[in-house]
């Protein structure tokens, strides 16, 4: 099992930067894809980034070239860099990790932090 905790949320102005950060520990961190979802109010929880254990990466189209996702497997941490805010990126963030053993899933979910993006 694993516990994922996030932090780094906060308010921002239009335009700043945040690093959230999602710290993981109870099994071997380097074994499992993590990403990073978003739920904004009133919408669906949406696929912001995600990272394999081999350091490749995905964007939702909305945060390309603002966002980046990073791992340190050596320190059992997630990064996600976000550059270049906007009011749209406003939402709980959180931290996600899955991996796949004999065609059985184990996923976990950290608590979320909250980025409010605000003039």
């Amino acid at each position: 099992q694993v516990q994922l905790v996030e932090s780094g949320g906060g308010l921002v102005q239009p335009g700043g930067s945040l690093r959230l950060t999602c710290a993981a520990s109870g099994d071997f961190f380097g074994g499992y894809f993590m990403a990073w979802y978003r739920q904004a109010p009133g919408k669906q929880r949406e696929l912001v980034a995600s990272i394999t254990t081999g350091g490749i990466t995905n964007y939702a189209d909305s945060v390309k070239g603002r966002f980046t996702i990073s791992r340190d497997n050596a320190k059992n941490t997630v990064y996600l860099q976000m550059n270049n805010l906007t009011p749209e990126d406003t939402a709980v963030y959180y931290c996600y990790a899955k991996k796949v053993v004999l065609s059985i899933t184990y996923d976990y979910w950290g608590q979320g932090t909250q980025v409010t993006v605000s003039s």
